[in-house]
């Protein structure tokens, strides 16, 4: 099964050495030749025959607390990289709701099974280090779509680098770490399922995808308060001339 993946893949790849045509070009997407059909792979091959089935399956046979108690234990165990992070972008308010959401959970919510902090009206405040490298300046930089990952910017590809350096998350085993990526990954494709017919139904899935991704990384830089771009207004030089 590996083999045959890895031969598809290899296949696919070499495809997406064509040039794109220069109306599909994108200032922000320089790898889409490549790009291209890496997410073909990923969606027609191992979203098709592999993610979609488990995620499906686990939301069919997986009881709703184990669902929430299993994102809760996840989320709690990444929040020190979003305290980190929250204090990196001089975020007080959300470096403060962080912490408390941790103590909180950690011992009233049994190691974060439970979102106790919810409760006292405390919402996460989601931060990484892409974010952060987004708050301090850095451009998205190249649009890059990963192999069974999905979307990604170069600035995103460095802070999840860097992310995954934060304590508790280096402390965990090999085995512990697939497992948590691997239960992230199926709750949030899982998550997904209820959107597939908005993408299926758009005229060009992938550009459909990318415009989604571009404008999460904006909000989520902003917190969902992103700048509103003002389009420039041609005055008549005439009619300046005569105020």
């Amino acid at each position: 099964m590996l083999r045959t993946l890895l031969a598809a893949m290899a296949a696919i790849v070499m495809t997406g050495c064509a040039t794109v045509p220069a109306e599909k070009q994108d200032p922000r997407d320089p790898l889409q030749a490549l790009n291209r059909p890496i997410y073909d792979f990923n969606m027609d091959v191992l979203d098709a025959y592999i993610l979609r089935p488990i995620a499906v399956g686990y939301v069919e046979y997986t009881p709703v607390p184990v669902r929430r108690g299993l994102v809760n234990f996840t989320t709690n165990l990444t929040m020190p990289t979003d305290i980190a992070n929250a204090a990196l972008q001089g975020k007080a308010e959300h470096t403060g709701i962080n912490v408390a959401r941790f103590l909180i959970n950690s011992t009233l919510g049994l190691f974060g099974l439970f979102d106790v902090a919810d409760s006292f009206g405390l919402k996460i405040a989601d931060e990484d280090f892409g974010q952060t490298l987004g708050v301090w300046g850095v451009d998205d930089g190249a649009y890059i779509m990963m192999p069974a990952m999905g979307p990604y910017t170069s600035r995103n590809v460095a802070g999840d680098v860097v992310d995954n350096f934060v304590f508790p998350e280096i402390a965990l085993s090999l085995p512990q770490s697939i497992l948590l990526y691997a239960l992230k990954s199926i709750e949030t494709r899982a998550q997904l399922i209820p959107q597939e017919k908005l993408l299926n139904e758009s005229l060009d899935p992938y550009l459909f995808m990318k415009d989604i991704y571009f404008q999460r990384q904006l909000s989520e830089v902003y917190d969902g308060k992103p700048p509103i771009k003002e389009e420039p207004v041609d005055f008549d030089e005439d009619f300046l001339e005569n105020l």
